[in-house]
């Protein structure tokens, strides 16, 4: 075995796998972590190129519980389902809130309760699209599980990724949080209609996802009022 994989394996034994009785155990962890990976990686691919043969713009939008990715869904849905036939994918451990809240907006829906799993994958993403005529849409949201960590091991096969937090998770949570922003194009920071109340350092956060990621582009926005979604949805193309 080579030095780097050495250290690779030894890395990944201290991020998820140190608390594992035996080194054999471990050894199959990591391996099987790594088979998982490879095998998303590849049905993304296979999404990716399905969407773009059939004109469909995707987008994957994460961030935490009530950090604003549902309403945000819900202002541009209001604004462009006119101009888009649009599905929008909900992933949550359980209900359909989400999907009924968005579905309100002239769009179609399909919520995927993932019990246990805090994340969506690419397998969930291709059974839902098996399911669907794709010449019935142009465009495709997929609105992943509330988290700021586990949707970074799964990419799902769409052109963009959204990571939203809110002002009131506090200045530090995209330097406490980096792995989805290295990973994302777009940052959105909502909730800024709260800013004077809450007093938070709004320069940090942006200045914190740039450090992170140069090439990604921060929107601060409100979704409760609307402030800056024309932005948003200009960032996206739409």
């Amino acid at each position: 075995m080579s030095e780097k994989r050495k250290q690779e394996i030894h890395r990944i034994k201290e991020l998820e796998s140190i608390n594992l009785a035996t080194e054999d155990i471990r050894e199959f962890v990591i391996e099987t972590k790594k088979e998982v990976e490879k095998d998303n990686e590849l049905l993304a691919n296979q999404i990716n190129n399905k969407l773009k043969n059939n004109g469909i713009k995707s987008i994957d939008i994460v961030g935490a519980i009530g950090a604003g990715k549902t309403a945000i869904l819900e202002k541009i849905a209001e604004k462009i389902s006119e101009k888009y036939r649009i599905l929008v994918i909900c992933g949550d451990i359980t209900t359909r809130v989400d999907a009924d809240r968005i579905e309100k907006h002239n769009v179609d829906t399909v919520q995927i309760n993932t019990g246990r799993e805090c994340a969506l994958n690419a397998y969930h993403i291709h059974q839902v699209l098996k399911s669907k005529d794709l010449n019935d849409y142009d465009l495709i949201f997929v609105e992943n599980v509330g988290n700021l960590i586990c949707p970074s091991e799964f990419k799902l096969g769409t052109d963009k990724r959204i990571t939203v937090v809110s002002i009131t998770e506090g200045e530090w949570v995209i330097e406490k949080h980096p792995m989805l922003f290295k990973m994302s194009d777009i940052a959105v920071i909502n909730k800024i209609d709260l800013l004077e109340r809450l007093g938070t350092n709004l320069d940090k956060m942006v200045k914190d996802a740039k450090n992170f990621n140069p090439n990604i582009e921060v929107i601060t926005i409100s979704a409760k009022t609307g402030k800056n979604i024309d932005l948003l949805i200009e960032a996206l193309e739409l």
